[in-house]
């Protein structure tokens, strides 16, 4: 089973993720942010990764601690799962679309990690949530997690839908890359034979 247990803990924060890349969604979510918890149970149902996420942070000073460091703990995680990396299909891509908005995510888990971002909110916020803080998680989950993520929202107008329909894109392209290859019997996808 690929899974992995992460607890970091810092002045800021204390995170604990457990996830299995080989599961069905379940969810379990406690950031304290309401938002992100619908953010990170969206992820989890469509990449079929059960993940459970405990995270205590400072917000009595604001929300940018707690979801950083939780990008980073489930990123970590995500790593820890995947081991060497062997056996991978590699590359994922999704375009998902929510009502009126349409977002496209394109990933490779190639242990090199790159966040191409192109979101853009007319809002500042989103319930209490700084739409800032996004790109932040997105970052921090690619930086710790060894991928190469691009992420595009081609179009939208509604700032919850074009957040929720990143997540769902980017769960579906890593569920697409995370899947084993049979025919690589357990090596990297890779001319270098290593990841």
């Amino acid at each position: 089973m690929r899974s992995a247990y992460i607890h970091r803990k810092t002045k800021e924060t204390d995170i604990e993720v457990e996830i299995n890349l080989d599961g069905t969604g379940i969810a379990e979510i406690s950031t304290g942010i309401g938002f992100f918890d619908h953010m990170l149970e969206s992820f989890a149902k469509h990449s079929s990764i059960d993940l459970k996420v405990k995270t205590i942070g400072d917000l009595h000073i604001d929300m940018h601690h707690s979801v950083e460091d939780t990008g980073i703990v489930m990123g970590q995680a995500l790593k820890k799962a995947l081991g060497d990396f062997g056996g991978l299909v590699r590359f994922g891509h999704a375009y998902t679309p929510l009502d009126e908005a349409l977002s496209r995510a394109v990933v490779d888990v190639s242990n090199r990690p790159h966040l191409e971002w192109r979101v853009n909110f007319e809002r500042d916020k989103v319930g209490d949530m700084d739409t800032e803080l996004f790109k932040e998680w997105f970052a921090a989950f690619a930086g710790n997690g060894g991928l190469c993520l691009h992420v595009e929202s081609l179009y939208g107008v509604n700032t919850h839908h074009i957040i929720e329909s990143c997540y769902k894109a980017l769960a579906r392209a890593l569920k697409m890359a995370i899947a084993i290859d049979p025919k690589l019997d357990g090596k990297a996808a890779s001319t270098k034979g290593v990841l």
